[in-house]
């Protein structure tokens, strides 16, 4: 009999009651400091009927900003602030990994230390990208509004890279300390460890570039750094294989993202959760790299973008996925698994309050 949404899943040690996850969502409410409040407690604390809640990115370090008024997990004041989310969530039933996030060249010198250039494998600029930025930091440019284009980075030397592979090792110990149940490595989405792995945004001639073993070290030295950190039942990892977004390009691409689910199962990561095209007339990621997908990865697998019901339970029944991921659903349905069991109306979210701001659009939208 074919599982369905509403079965429960063991991953790792946790058992989860159903196979909904809510996947990561920049919200932006942390404030100035990325400290997270109770406005975010609440928030996540109404979604905890989730299998499994993973938290919006959060920057392992200040050089790992990519947007204003997200969350860190490097500072004792952030840990506290995580401290209360989790809680709230635990106390509320649920379950919650927090995903790890270094932005590298997306991102902006008015959010970074002293101003410096962003980091990145090469300094090369995603041509189009954009980031958000604190209009108050920025003067006369944000006149033109929150959203610029991002600044252009700074290649890293090939001892610096070690001192990150530390910083996301520290940031999973510091997260298991916040009381989360696990954490997921964001490699996905055109952010620094995807900017490793593809090869139109890696140019590096040392260790971490050319080959696509090369291109693939740091996420390896990361993974097994979280790995050794935590446990494996502890970690999983985000990637966007076939997708584009934010300037990652690769030539290889369903090549290179075999090559990296074949790696991750060596390290034994607990999932592998891959982020599919998400906008209305994007091309469905072909079913054979799906199927290739699993017989190279023999962990748990979730799959997020754009899904619905239907489309769910089709990729439970052909093997794809294990556990689904819903975004923007959970945004104005805090009972999103009530609402798809019972095949109730969702209802709809205001884009207009998805990014910054408070309470309104973010914890008012009704749960029965």
């Amino acid at each position: 009999m074919n599982a369905t949404l509403f079965d429960s899943f063991r991953l790792g040690e946790l058992a989860l009651p159903n196979r909904i996850v809510m996947p990561p969502m920049t919200r932006a409410r942390a404030g100035a400091a990325g400290v997270p409040t109770a406005l975010m407690a609440e928030y996540y604390r109404q979604r905890a009927t989730a299998g499994l809640i993973i938290t919006e990115g959060t920057q392992i370090s200040p050089e790992g900003q990519g947007y204003a008024w997200t969350p860190g997990i490097h500072t004792p004041e952030q840990l506290r602030g995580w401290r209360q989310v989790t809680t709230a969530v635990h106390a509320a039933g649920g379950r919650i990994f927090a995903q790890l996030w270094h932005a590298g060249r997306l991102s902006h010198v008015s959010l970074q230390p002293g101003g410096a250039a962003p980091l990145a494998p090469s300094a090369l600029l995603a041509e189009g990208v954009q980031v958000f930025i604190d209009p108050d930091r920025l003067g006369a440019e944000a006149a033109q509004g929150r959203k610029v284009r991002h600044s252009a980075p700074r290649a890293l030397e090939t001892g610096e890279i070690e001192d990150i592979v530390g910083q996301f090792a520290q940031a999973a110990r510091n997260a298991i300390a916040a009381g989360f149940d696990g954490v997921e490595l964001h490699g996905a989405n055109g952010y620094l460890i995807e900017q490793f792995i593809d090869s139109g945004s890696n140019q590096r001639r040392d260790r971490y570039g050319g080959s696509l073993a090369n291109r693939l070290r740091f996420l390896q030295e990361v993974a097994q750094a979280v790995v050794a950190a935590i446990g494996p039942e502890r970690a999983g990892v985000r990637l966007s294989p076939l997708t584009s977004l934010q300037g990652a390009v690769d030539d290889t691409p369903q090549a290179t993202y075999l090559a990296a689910a074949r790696l991750l199962d060596d390290i034994g990561v607990a999932y592998l959760h891959i982020a599919e095209a998400d906008w209305d007339d994007a091309p469905p990621m072909p079913p054979a790299f799906k199927e290739a997908l699993r017989l190279v990865y023999g962990g748990a697998m979730i799959y997020s973008g754009h899904y619905d019901r239907a489309r769910a339970e089709e990729a439970l029944a052909r093997g794809w996925a294990d556990l689904v991921g819903f975004g923007r659903p959970f945004i104005a349905n805090p009972d999103l698994p009530r609402r798809l069991q019972s095949g109730a109306s969702l209802q709809e979210g205001d884009p207009a309050t998805y990014f910054g701001g408070g309470a309104r659009g973010y914890i008012d939208y009704p749960a029965p």
